[in-house]
């Protein structure tokens, strides 16, 4: 599988461009600010039906414009997938397949497996639970729709149930029997997804540890680490118990929506006790652990784009990593960097087919 042209129309700081593709490496050089990280985000949303960068999405729409289009065309087991995102302003984003419109984004989820690494994969490391819950999210709904459809429906109902607390507090009201619909359905979704991303992680982890010694050379050790109120009680207990504090709060305060995954060196939070080098080799090794799972889980390996690739790592690990490409790891690989000739040497060592797009 590999991306074989885009074209971008009023998209960020593009009004009209188009690219087409080097079936293995293709680069993108050119000074900061010029729109390589860009070109690879409307890449990102054509797989996921958003920015990986920008939540909001009307900010992606050109200043001055009205409206963005972004048209791919994916070579997915020898035919030819064209898929189109647009939005125009105060207006729903469109997604279509082939010229037909999806009804809903998550259908379209996992068709074209993708992977992106870049500096604001640091956000896993600095921001809150949410972020991290994501990623968790994202690997697993790649190759597992059922997941997605309950990881929606559980936000649903954890919604309803919110908004009940909400009425009965302004309403100075309570009743046990319509919140008990609710708390049923968030135990029976909640146990689901628990599960899902429990046993997620006890093969994930496992990968991730390996890429980590193999990009740190194994001189620490790092974990990662599945928190959750669940481990303990079911959350229909939890709920029951937690019900006094839910309606002072007006929220819900327990489920699987608190959960979090732990960053650890030496058993000690990355965040405060790990230094630059370390994060980004913790980073690192997330990411790649996250290509080799989706390319396990679905047959096909992901489009893997690199962004801003020396920010992260050497140019010596930089190389080891673009040769594997040599080792037929990778697929179809997109990378920026601010020069030209430093990225040209490196993806040269790979003896692979290559372009390189100077913007």
């Amino acid at each position: 599988m590999h991306l074989e042209s885009i074209s971008l129309f009023n998209y960020k700081n593009f009004s009209d461009v188009s690219f087409e593709f080097d079936t293995k490496i293709n680069c993108f050089v050119g000074k900061n600010g010029i729109g390589k990280t860009n070109v690879l985000d409307a890449i990102y949303h054509l797989s996921y039906g958003k920015s990986y960068f920008n939540p909001l999405a009307v900010q992606n729409i050109k200043h001055g414009e009205e409206f963005f289009v972004i048209d791919g065309n994916f070579r997915i087991k020898e035919r030819t997938e064209q898929i189109v995102c647009s939005l125009k302003r105060n207006q729903k984003k469109i997604l279509k397949r082939n010229g037909k419109l999806y009804e809903k984004f998550s259908d379209h989820v996992g068709l074209i497996p993708l992977v992106i690494i870049s500096p604001a994969d640091r956000d896993l490391i600095v921001e809150g639970s949410e972020t991290r819950r994501k990623f968790i999210d994202t690997v697993i709904s790649q190759s597992d729709r059922s997941y997605l459809q309950q990881l929606i429906q559980y936000q649903k109902f954890l919604q309803q149930r919110n908004a009940l607390l909400k009425y009965f507090a302004l309403n100075h009201v309570f009743e046990n029997d319509t919140l008990s619909i609710y708390n049923d359905q968030l135990n029976q979704l909640g146990h689901f997804i628990y599960e899902k991303r429990k046993n997620f992680l006890l093969e994930f982890t496992p990968i991730f540890n390996q890429h980590h010694q193999e990009i740190s050379g194994g001189e620490e050790t790092v974990q990662l680490v599945y928190e959750s109120q669940l481990h303990d009680k079911e959350l229909l207990l939890l709920l029951e118990e937690h019900l006094s504090k839910d309606r002072l709060l007006n929220y819900t305060s327990v489920g699987i929506h608190k959960d979090d995954l732990s960053f650890e060196i030496e058993h000690f939070p990355i965040k405060k006790f790990g230094s630059q080098g370390q994060q980004k080799s913790f980073l690192i090794a997330l990411k790649l652990a996250q290509f080799e799972f989706i390319k396990k889980q679905s047959g096909e390996k992901p489009i893997l784009l690199f962004d801003d690739i020396f920010d992260k790592l050497d140019e010596n690990r930089v190389s080891k990593i673009v040769s594997m490409v040599n080792n037929d790891e990778f697929g179809q690989l997109l990378i920026s960097d601010t020069h030209a000739d430093r990225t040209e040497k490196i993806v040269k060592q790979t003896h692979q087919t290559y372009k390189i797009f100077n913007l």
